[in-house]
């Protein structure tokens, strides 16, 4: 079983994380805008930046010399996203230049289940494993089937039938960090300093913000509503 070379919050420190992601139709969806959003995320105090597909990986890597959270998208039979797919994805994305896998812990991924996939990426691969949750009870099987660190990415986005809330999931935050033998990254719907405030109190060790950072259409968006 391969472990990462380095204890895992020595490669991911405590701070702020930007995911720096572009949606589909974007124009800031290709590796150079990816880079630079990467950049300037390094040059504001960020300790890490999240980045989706091995091209993009590759090219925040040559960019900058933050830790990057690399991962993969594909679909459930549902439609809804699975996060790092395949064994093979987390190789390529670790071969990129990443030196965190994220990939999704949930009770959705079959066959064997989420336990299982995390042993196989941790005996095929030397990274450090940030296994994607939803619920405390996802976050606790994750962290003693050998994950590094437990995020909040997918709470309130696994039932295609109810719209995620508009706010943090911070009693997720803080029910991980009581139960969980993995330290917490909170993720998810985070708009500004004050709830990134309140995730640390929470109990989070990391606090990664996307939408409200690196897309400019949503944010955009977010204003144009209140108009």
């Amino acid at each position: 079983m391969t472990r990462p070379a380095k204890d895992a919050q020595e490669i991911l420190p405590r701070g702020l994380i930007v995911s720096c992601q572009a949606e589909e139709g974007s124009p800031f969806n290709a590796p150079g805008f990816i880079a630079a959003f990467a950049k300037a995320a390094e040059l504001g105090g960020a300790v890490g930046v999240r980045v989706r597909d091995p091209e993009n990986v590759r090219a925040v890597a040559a960019a900058t010399r933050l830790p990057i959270i690399g991962l993969t998208k594909g679909t459930y039979p549902s439609g809804a996203v699975l996060i790092t797919p395949t064994v093979g994805d987390a190789v390529r994305l670790v071969e990129g230049g990443a030196s965190v896998v994220a990939l999704d812990a949930t009770s959705r991924r079959t066959p064997g289940g989420a336990a299982e996939f995390i042993r196989a990426v941790r005996s095929a691969v030397r990274c450090v494993i940030l296994a994607d949750c939803s619920t405390a009870d996802e976050g606790v099987a994750a962290a003693e089937a050998g994950a590094d660190f437990v995020a909040t990415t997918l709470a309130g986005y696994v039932d295609p039938a109810r719209l995620p809330p508009a706010e943090p999931d911070f009693a997720l935050i803080a029910a991980l960090a009581s139960r969980a033998r993995a330290p917490v990254i909170a993720e998810g719907r985070i708009w500004s300093p004050v709830e990134v405030r309140r995730a640390f109190e929470c109990g989070a060790y990391a606090v990664c913000v996307g939408t409200a950072i690196t897309r400019p259409v949503d944010i955009v968006r977010r204003f144009v509503r209140a108009v």
